[in-house]
């Protein structure tokens, strides 16, 4: 995910060369006690690294898994409390940042003003919504709700509950352009399979939705509640029916669908889209990217053939659903009943002021950053995690120029991509401003909701405009990283270079095992199967000669088979063809890291610690990384609908790395052993 800092690097190297006392040797910065010997590492490597930590680690109540990224989360968590505590006893002026934070997190928390407010912060909404009197105020309506809610990290699979989302961010085709994209929204589960299919899980889900929009409705005083959540089921089955499924939502190489405004009238009939993009401040706009043009024909066509009233329903409980963390203890229990217990198995809700945190971060994400970088995050690790960047791409890049089945043209353009790929390591270079955003101690959703605003305005704010590649799609309190590729770029969040990630301390090793490779994995995710049809530029461009993408394309086939083969679950198994773009970025990521760490040794041997090579520490370390506990509900939706396998299973990955097999004495037989020509190399 993120660059490097070369100069800062060097600095932290000529200090160690100038100490006249030799440095203390490094922790192996790998958890010893985590290790199960009774199990075989070519057996299962996760269970050998991993098995003992899994046997005694419970998940939290609250929680629907645990694990690494879990442990990280709980110190920017705390970090987040002391910081937002700090501003709130300081009392911080009126109209500043600060006071922004103060207030919106008090605002949460004010339970007691939340049961007394009751639904009246969203009556006027409801009322509107009942005296709809027709398909173009319904439209109007829809346009006015059209919020920029699409995840730009997963943009293809997401969950709005608007009938459409939107995305904006550079043209496919047009590089130096930023235009809107408009995607599949307007259901309420996690994904279309969610509604359609027949497994057991699935349809106890469905049951579990209908009585949550039952209570919810009734609650907030709505007339035949039980027969409103029927019709809006019903309508969201149709909707959910009309989406493309996710694996075919992954194609980036049929998204590029330019609609000029005047064509959806004709091209998606059933919509007033005149209203529809007046109302959502788009009327201007001349072109849109269509995304999933097929199922945005199928949805207009909905709004024609279903009854008013299905689409009232609809709307009543969404405007409910989408605040209902805000009102009285009710509605939140009763969202949590379904979206944390039933889907997620998590046994009790967050506790009200760890929910405040996220809620507030969510809201004011970089005004939050900025403070936390200032306090929490020192310039001697952003530049070792810097140092750490360049080696990475140095050694990605050097794999690429050594391949002796990629044409000249096609490798230039492959490292062009890695020369001019920006990379940001902790916090953006440009903060946003929040001083049009109001927010007001005494009123919680209209916090949210002015929030939800703000964010829409800043991206249609963009439209038009030359695309800034230094902008960050992540706040630096964010236990994450992310490639974009659209503008060649890289975010790697101050909150997630931390240990056992990155522990300045720790040995070579287990820093590039794992935060190495999770820099190597955002730097493959350019040449993934998804990544690999952009060129230097964030252009869609097919790059390739017919017989390198052949080759691309066979390696992808036997990784995603691969992956298949695995079953989590009974009756669960991995879809190697959804989890594909991550799988090839944990493959060449962990193998650019591996050979980076090698090249960081400058030609000695690695030392042995606490028992360990430097192999076996670096390959622990990337196992440990992705350490989790799931409970079944939630595990059985990533499944469904996660672009990535479980983590047990990416820690699987060393199984491709012809190192792997030396340092741990893999031999034929072992369940993890490949024969070497079934060892996936795709970079």
């Amino acid at each position: 995910m993120k660059r490097l800092a070369l100069v800062a690097a060097l600095i932290g190297t000529t200090a160690l060369a100038q100490s006249a006392t030799p440095p203390a040797p490094r922790p192996a910065g790998v958890d010893t006690t985590a290790i199960d010997t009774s199990v075989k590492a070519g057996d299962d490597f996760d269970a050998y690294a991993n098995g003992a930590w899994r046997a005694r680690t419970t998940i939290p109540a609250d929680r629907a898994s645990t694990g690494v990224f879990y442990d990280v989360f709980t110190v920017a968590e705390k970090r987040n409390a002391e910081l937002i505590a700090g501003l709130g006893a300081a009392k911080p002026a009126a109209g500043t940042d600060a006071r922004r934070i103060a207030d919106y997190y008090a605002a949460y928390l004010d339970t007691a003003a939340i049961e007394r407010r009751g639904l009246a912060p969203i009556k006027p909404e409801l009322d509107a919504i009942a005296a709809l009197p027709d398909k173009a105020a319904l439209a109007r309506m829809m346009g006015a709700d059209l919020r920029a809610d699409v995840d730009p990290l997963n943009a293809t699979n997401f969950r709005t509950e608007h009938l459409f989302g939107l995305f904006v961010s550079q043209g496919l085709a047009t590089p130096d352009r930023t235009v809107p994209y408009l995607l599949q929204g307007g259901i309420g589960m996690p994904e279309r399979d969610y509604y359609l299919s027949q497994d057991a899980d699935k349809v106890a889900a469905r049951k579990a939705y209908v009585d949550y929009m039952t209570q919810a409705m009734t609650l907030a005083g709505l007339s035949d509640p039980a027969a409103r959540a029927q019709r809006v089921m019903a309508l969201e089955t149709k909707i959910a029916a009309a989406h493309l499924d996710y694996v075919s939502s992954q194609d980036v190489t049929k998204a590029n669908n330019v609609w000029r405004a005047g064509d959806f009238a004709t091209k998606a009939p059933g919509l007033d889209w005149k209203a529809f993009f007046a109302a959502a401040q788009l009327g201007g706009q001349s072109e849109f990217i269509v995304w999933m043009p097929d199922a945005t024909t199928r949805l207009a066509a909905l709004v024609a053939s279903e009854p008013l009233a299905a689409w009232k329903d609809w709307l009543a409980f969404h405007h409910i659903n989408q605040v209902a963390s805000v009102l009285p203890k009710g509605f939140d229990d009763a969202s949590f009943a379904f979206y944390g217990k039933t889907l997620s198995g998590a046994q009790v809700s967050r506790p009200r002021d760890k929910r405040a945190i996220a809620a507030t971060n969510g809201a004011l994400g970089d005004a939050i950053g900025k403070i936390y970088v200032q306090r929490y995050f020192p310039a001697s690790s952003k530049a070792e995690i810097q140092s750490m960047v360049k080696n990475i791409l140095a050694a990605f890049d050097g794999r690429v120029a050594k391949l002796d089945w990629m044409a000249p043209a096609t490798k230039a353009e492959a490292r062009r991509k890695i020369e001019t790929m920006r990379v940001g390591v902790g916090y953006p270079e440009n903060w946003r401003s929040y001083a049009s955003l109001e927010i007001r101690a005494d009123d919680p959703v209209g916090n949210l909701q002015r929030a939800r605003a703000a964010e829409y305005r800043h991206q249609l704010s963009k439209l038009g405009k030359a695309p800034d590649r230094g902008e960050w799609w992540m706040t630096p309190q964010t236990v994450n990283a992310v490639n974009l590729p659209l503008q060649n770029a890289l975010n790697f969040p101050a909150a997630i270079l931390e240990a056992p990630f990155f522990d300045p301390r720790a040995d070579a090793a287990s820093n590039y095992g794992s935060i190495g490779a999770v820099i190597g994995h955002e730097i493959s995710h350019s040449f993934d199967n998804s990544g690999a049809t952009f060129d230097s530029s964030g252009a869609l461009r097919n790059w390739w000669t017919d017989a390198d993408l052949a080759r691309f394309k066979a390696q992808g086939k036997m990784l995603a088979d691969q992956y298949s083969a695995y079953e989590p679950l009974p009756g669960a198994k991995v879809n190697g063809e959804q989890t594909l773009a991550e799988n090839i970025a944990d493959v060449a990521g962990l193998t650019a890291a591996y050979e980076a760490y090698h090249a960081s040794l400058g030609g000695k041997p690695a030392p042995v610690i606490g028992g360990l090579s430097g192999d076996q520490r670096f390959f622990l370390a990337f196992a440990q990384s992705w350490r989790e506990k799931t409970r079944e509900a939630a595990l059985r939706s990533q499944i469904a609908t996660d672009g990535h396998a479980p983590g047990g299973l990416r820690a699987q990955t060393v199984r491709n790395l012809d190192a792997w097999y030396p340092a741990f004495q893999v031999q034929p037989g072992q369940k993890l052993y490949l024969a070497p020509p079934q060892r996936v190399k795709v970079w």
